[in-house]
């Protein structure tokens, strides 16, 4: 089907869901009128931007017709409007090509933030702290909340590595491009000569799992409790309530140690060991298609370097789509709007090239 034909059906889906929700009887049943309302506002933001570039063509079309008027003054004019009409016409029907991309399933989800220091040590485990205070200010931003599950801490402030729970409005649409080595360059606090030192930490964004995500088997678990132990090794609970989750079939190990219930922590794991299980599912399936697609698309590859977070020079650089932005000090402070857009305007252009090849 062409995208002409595409719209206009969707046009008509539009219309006909109006007329159902005038209607009286549709309010009686809540279920339908809010699956109705739903469908109706998703397709309300694609029928507007049509019905634009419609009038736009119709427009273009007139001062086609007017190139040919007797009149120089007028033919100079409709020359002037038609160049920008059709630029107003490209950007509407690039805009619409975007809106008609499939949805991604997991775009509504709630994620799971998990980030790792990397080489580097002590800066790295700070860096790690920093990443989080940055990620858990644009979620404050966002109106999103964000919930400790796990978490190793160094002794001079940073963490070794801290999973956290993030829960709100289509969370995983904005966080999916975090996946990736992190790298930053700065003068560490312990560096007498101020020699600019590199080191790395890894984030991972997986998407919650619902229970109709991912089916969990109990006898597939292996579950060790034990009691919890701070920084050091010491005992800092005389019950045995951390718990250990083993997944005998994948080989993921869990483990949740923060509350002081056996039962909070368990519930704690299990989250954690379903969103990774959902996690290594997508990355099966994404192994499955051609080489030449995931090229396009991208592979989110945790091991791959992502980001450079350079501290002397105040810059950021984001190597995937080579934007550098020298606001270092507002992005550390949660400011990602800019970042977050540019990455998403990106791969939705992957996604359309892609899907422009594969309809060749």
């Amino acid at each position: 089907m062409d995208l002409t034909a595409k719209l206009k059906e969707l046009e008509e889906r539009y219309e006909q869901l109006e007329k159902e929700l005038s209607h009286p009887d549709v309010f009686k049943d809540q279920k339908k009128y809010q699956a109705l309302t739903k469908e109706h506002s998703d397709l309300g933001s694609v029928v507007r931007v049509y019905r634009d570039f419609q009038d736009v063509q119709h427009q273009v079309s007139e001062n086609r017709g007017l190139l040919n008027d007797p009149d120089p003054d007028m033919r100079e004019l409709a020359q002037v409007e038609l160049e920008e009409l059709e630029g107003r016409a490209e950007k509407l029907e690039n805009e619409l090509k975007h809106l008609l991309l499939p949805k991604d399933p997991l775009d509504e989800k709630n994620v799971l933030l998990e980030i790792r220091a990397g080489t580097g040590g002590d800066e790295a485990a700070l860096f790690a702290a920093d990443l989080f205070r940055m990620y858990s200010r644009y979620a404050e931003e966002k109106g999103w909340k964000v919930e400790v599950l796990s978490e190793h801490p160094t002794g001079i402030g940073g963490y070794k590595e801290i999973i956290a729970m993030i829960s709100g409005n289509r969370v995983y649409s904005h966080m999916k491009y975090e996946s990736g080595t992190h790298r930053v360059q700065r003068v560490p606090d312990t560096e007498t000569q101020g020699r600019i030192h590199t080191s790395a930490v890894t984030v991972a964004v997986l998407p919650e799992a619902d229970e109709v995500d991912v089916d969990i088997d109990p006898s597939e678990l292996r579950v060790d409790v034990y009691r919890a132990s701070g920084a050091g090794g010491q005992h800092v609970n005389k019950t045995e309530s951390a718990v250990r989750l083993t997944h005998i079939p994948s080989g993921l190990v869990v483990q949740c140690q923060d509350e002081r219930s056996q039962h909070k922590n368990r519930a704690k794991a299990m989250k954690v060991l379903a969103a990774r299980l959902l996690d290594l599912k997508k990355r099966e399936q994404h192994d499955q298609l051609s080489a030449e697609r995931k090229q396009m698309v991208g592979s989110g590859d945790r091991s791959e370097r992502i980001r450079t977070y350079n501290f002397p020079q105040g810059r950021v650089t984001d190597h995937r789509i080579g934007l550098t932005l020298y606001r270092l000090e507002a992005i550390m402070q949660g400011d990602l709007n800019e970042l977050m857009e540019a990455l998403g305007t990106y791969f939705q252009a992957q996604s359309l090239a892609a899907g422009g090849q594969e309809g060749a």
